[in-house]
C-alpha cells in the first residue's frame, strides 16, 4: 500500500545572515563533515529542497531556522523570518513557516511571534532550547508564553549547543569529535531539552496557561522513556495543580525527527496519546528517504492501524497547526 501524505515539521534552513557567519561554520563543523551537501541544502528554500522532499515523498514541510550559535538579535530574527516568509509565499502548497525568535529578549520575542503569525501566517515558532544557558521558565518569559497561548500557536523547543558553563561536562578521555557529539546530537541536546520541559512544568507554567501547545522532537527528547518515573517523583515538586501526566498528555506533542527505530515507538504508543505523535525528519541533517523507509517499516510492523499511521503521518499536524497536506 502506498504511504499516506507526509507532513514534516522539524525541517531547517539557514538565513542569509546566519549562513555567512563564521561562528555558524565553527558550531556545525561535525555536521558539515559528515552530512554530504548539508550547507547547500540548508541554504535552499526552493528547487533543491523540493527535490529532496519529493525523493522522500514529503507532501508538505513546515520550515524553521536551524539552531543559531549565541543569541540572535531582534533584527536578525526579523530578517530571517521575512526571508522565510517570501519562500513560503512562493510555494504555499508545499511550505509553511515556524518563526525564529530573539529569546534573549522575551518582550521582543512575543512581539515578533505575533508579527509572524498575523503578518506572515506562520503556524508557530521553533526556539532554541536555551540562550547562553538561560532557560524560559522564569517570570520574565511569562509574557512570551501568554502570547503563544493567546495566538493559539505551537512552540517547538529545539536543542542547541551547550553554553560555556555546560561544555566541560562533555569533555573527557576521548576525542574532540566525541566531545562535540556527546554535547550535541549524540546525547546532550536531547536530555537538556527534556529537562527544559520539566523546568517549565515545575515552574507552574501549565497551571497558569493550560492551553499552551509545546512540541519537542527526537521521539520526545527522553521524556516518554522516563514518563512513569516522572509522574511519581514530580509529586514532590511543589503545589502544582495539573499533574505531570495531564500536562504530558494535553500540552505536549512529540515528533519522530531523526530517530528511525521501532523499539522507541513501541514505548510511545503505550504512554503517549496517538493524537500527539507527529512525523518529522530533521531535514537536512537527516534524509527524507530514511524517514520514508521508517514509515513503511512502521506500517509493515502491525504496531499501528492504517488510520493511526495516517494520524502520525499528516492528520495530527493538520489538526495542530492548521496546515493541509496536498493529496
Amino acid at each position: 500500500m502506498a504511504p499516506p501524505p507526509l507532513i514534516t515539521l522539524e525541517e531547517h534552513f539557514f538565513s542569509t545572515s546566519v549562513g555567512s557567519n563564521p561562528d555558524t561554520n565553527k558550531a556545525y563543523v561535525e555536521q558539515f563533515k559528515h552530512v554530504p551537501g548539508l550547507e547547500s541544502k540548508l541554504k535552499s528554500l526552493s528547487d533543491l529542497r523540493l527535490r529532496d522532499m519529493d525523493a522522500g515523498k514529503v507532501s508538505f514541510q513546515v520550515i524553521s531556522h536551524g539552531p543559531t550559535p549565541g543569541a540572535p538579535s531582534p533584527q536578525q530574527c526579523l530578517e530571517a523570518n521575512d526571508e522565510l516568509a517570501a519562500a513560503v509565499t512562493d510555494n504555499k502548497a508545499r511550505f509553511a513557516g515556524f518563526a525564529v525568535l530573539p529569546m534573549a529578549h522575551p518582550e521582543e520575542s512575543a512581539q515578533e511571534l505575533e508579527r509572524c503569525v498575523k503578518q506572515h501566517g506562520f503556524v508557530g515558532a521553533l526556539i532554541d532550547n536555551h540562550i547562553l544557558g538561560k532557560y524560559y521558565d522564569g517570570p520574565e518569559y511569562r509574557t512570551f508564553w501568554q502570547k503563544a497561548q493567546d495566538l493559539d500557536v505551537a512552540i517547538y523547543i529545539h536543542p542547541t549547543w551547550p553554553s560555556d558553563d555546560m561544555a566541560p561536562r562533555y569533555s573527557g578521555n576521548f576525542t574532540d569529535g566525541a566531545s562535540r557529539s556527546l554535547s550535541a546530537s549524540g546525547w546532550g541536546w536531547h536530555t537538556d531539552t527534556g529537562l527544559h520541559f520539566l523546568r517549565l512544568f515545575a515552574s507552574g507554567l501549565f497551571d497558569e496557561m493550560p492551553k499552551l501547545k509545546v512540541i519537542v522532537g527526537h521521539f520526545g527528547e527522553m521524556l516518554p522513556f522516563m514518563f512513569e518515573r516522572i509522574c511519581v517523583l514530580s509529586r514532590r515538586w511543589g503545589d502544582i495543580k495539573r499533574d505531570f501526566s495531564a500536562v504530558y498528555k494535553e500540552n505536549l506533542w512529540i515528533t519522530t525527527s531523526g530517530v528511525w527505530g521501532l523499539a522507541p515507538m513501541a514505548t510511545i504508543l503505550m504512554n503517549t496519546p496517538i493524537e500527539h505523535v507527529l512525523y518529522s525528519v530533521d531535514y537536512p541533517f537527516a534524509k527524507n528517504e530514511d524517514g520514508l523507509d521508517w514509515i513503511e517499516k512502521l506500517e509493515a510492523s502491525g504496531m499501528v492501524t492504517r488510520e493511526q499511521l495516517e494520524m502520525i503521518a499528516y492528520k495530527n499536524a493538520e489538526e495542530l497547526l492548521g496546515v493541509k497536506a496536498p493529496k
